[in-house]
């Protein structure tokens, strides 16, 4: 075909634009997992390890139309193309940066291969089976999520939410705010905010492990294992040489309207390592995708770019608390408005997208 467009990173939207585009050039995907992850189905499969090959999908049943896909990590990229950690080069006429974020295990794996990362889940299904009380540090959607799906699967089990933060899911409409307390409470989970411990547990997260810790409140919590659920890292030290951009001291770089990284017509990034001033969340990045291949198919067909990203001016969000509850916001051309549970559970909850990346990959092994 002609023109290389190498896509860094194959999550949520770098799997899409390699996808859109391999047909119509020469489309390399580098990404140093042996599969894509549907990271949202990550602590469904830690509470259910029956289910945890549902979020890995195989990147050659992505790429069945001459793309290719390279197991690396980038670690520099220029204007006209990327080193690869171990010495390599790729070449390209258009560059997709798309590495998003790293987050704290179990949230996200932390191996790169599926067999490693089901064995890490097993492992810590197994140490979490055993325990009795959970410690769940961070009350934002990821530590909710991960309480909700606990709860479901081991009713007993007393789980415990901390955060220093003052309010629940602030920015939300208050009355996603009260139904999502409401829900809490009928599930027994407990949620403390405007509290921290003093020091972190004596034990290692996701290991099983009796002890009590100290809050700064002159409170103890006694648990037999914790979660860390907070964290968030841009993936963009291979930016770090400044060769192409310098991202911002969140790591994150600046676009144009159009996804283009600022200062180069050719490059382009989606997801969380844009600087698009939204939640980074994965439906996000999957729309950001839609604009950059858009662009990059007009430049391929020597026409110019319009294609422009409008990020939602409210936050939106689907939490889901196991498969029948939670709540979420989403938008109409009225303002925010307030999901039902079962709303979530259809939209999300139910099957966490896995239908949405069999349709774009084909079905699990």
């Amino acid at each position: 075909m002609g023109r290389t467009v190498a896509v860094i990173g194959g999550g949520y939207g770098g799997a899409s634009v390699a996808k859109a585009l391999q047909a119509e050039a020469d489309v390399v995907l580098i990404d140093p997992r042996d599969a894509f992850v549907n990271a949202a189905a990550s602590l469904r499969a830690l509470t259910r390890p029956e289910w945890a090959a549902n979020m890995f999908f195989p990147f050659a049943t992505l790429l069945t139309e001459g793309g290719r896909l390279v197991r690396d990590r980038a670690a520099s990229v220029d204007p006209r193309g990327v080193t690869l950690a171990s010495g390599g080069r790729v070449d390209a006429d258009y560059l997709v940066l798309a590495t998003g974020s790293s987050y704290a295990y179990p949230a996200k794996p932390g191996s790169d291969t599926v067999d490693e990362a089901l064995d890490d889940l097993r492992r810590t299904h197994k140490e979490l089976r055993g325990a009795g009380r959970v410690l769940i540090l961070g009350a934002g959607p990821v530590g909710l999520e991960l309480a909700g799906e606990i709860k479901e699967v081991w009713p007993d089990k007393r789980v415990t939410v901390v955060d220093p933060a003052a309010d629940l899911l602030p920015g939300f409409e208050p009355a996603v705010v009260a139904d999502l307390r409401r829900q809490l409470d009928e599930r027994g989970i407990e949620v403390r905010l405007g509290t921290a411990l003093a020091a972190p547990p004596a034990t290692e997260p996701g290991r099983a492990g009796t002890f009590t810790a100290a809050t700064t409140g002159g409170e103890e919590i006694a648990a037999d294992i914790w979660f860390r659920a907070y964290g968030v890292r841009t993936n963009s030290d291979y930016l770090a040489d400044g060769r192409l951009t310098t991202p911002d001291a969140l790591g994150r770089v600046g676009v144009t309207e159009s996804l283009n990284v600022a200062g180069h017509d050719h490059v382009y990034a989606v997801g969380d390592i844009t600087d698009v001033a939204e939640a980074k969340m994965a439906g996000w990045a999957t729309r950001h995708a839609e604009v950059v291949v858009e662009n990059i198919r007009a430049q391929l067909n020597g026409e110019r770019p319009t294609a422009v990203y409008r990020p939602q001016p409210y936050p939106m969000m689907l939490l889901p608390l196991g498969t029948r509850g939670g709540v979420g916001q989403l938008p109409t051309p009225d303002g925010p408005t307030a999901a039902s549970p079962a709303m979530v559970a259809e939209y999300k909850g139910t099957d966490l997208f896995t239908g949405r990346f069999v349709a774009q990959f084909g079905p699990t092994a």
